[in-house]
């Protein structure tokens, strides 16, 4: 059985996720940690628990998702693995971070791509990879199908959807993905989405303003 652990790291309150089973092998999933402390509570946690970081993985590439990629693959020595469609967002970040506040951001590149159909396979576990644009060009989800749960990144929020101002964005196209990527999964799915708090299709399928 699969455990979440939130951490909520940098000003954009962005929602990293350590995913990890029995076998105490474990994926990161979108590290925002970009001050000194924000990194040493990621790594005390993986301590304390004696947790074994197989994949480093990002739903999509927007500067607050990717703030501890560098150091996430240099501490545990593992791969970045995100879609190719977001390879140009994640090259990006590193001409615009200064003028967010993040002079110190430490630029890298994903080592592999992962595509719709593809499952990340860690411990007994694995995660179905969904396609999941519209926010981003490259935006993908990663589905547990056994345990009802979808780590959804910045499609889907308690109220809300991701924004589509953004280089890349378009609002159909995010709403086509909700309705027929995530809306399939089922009532009873748990979203832990890239901000705020987790919420459950069902509800977002009746009350949610952008898709009511």
């Amino acid at each position: 059985m699969i455990q979440i652990q939130t951490f909520t790291f940098n000003p954009f309150q962005e929602n990293t996720y350590v995913l990890f089973d029995e076998t105490r092998e474990c994926v990161i999933i979108d590290p925002g940690c970009y001050e000194k402390q924000e990194k040493q509570e990621l790594t005390d946690f993986i301590q304390s628990n004696q947790l074994h970081v197989k994949y480093l993985l990002n739903t999509h590439c927007h500067i607050d998702h990717v703030l501890g990629n560098a150091f996430v693959k240099h501490t545990y020595k593992v791969d970045l693995y995100i879609h190719q469609a977001d390879e140009p967002v994640l090259r990006a970040v590193e001409s615009y971070a200064s003028s967010y506040g993040f002079a110190q951001y430490e630029p890298t590149l994903p080592d592999h791509f992962l595509e719709e159909g593809d499952r990340v396979k860690f411990g007994n576990s694995s995660l179905a990879v969904l396609f999941v644009p519209g926010h981003a060009p490259g935006h993908i989800a990663f589905y547990r199908a056994e345990e009802k749960f979808c780590i959804g990144g910045d499609v889907l929020f308690q109220g809300s959807i991701g924004r589509t101002d953004l280089p890349g964005g378009n609002f159909h196209t995010l709403i086509k993905s909700i309705q027929t990527k995530l809306f399939p999964l089922g009532d009873d799915v748990t979203v832990y989405p890239g901000h705020g708090d987790p919420t459950t299709i069902g509800v977002e399928k009746k009350y949610n303003p952008f898709l009511t």
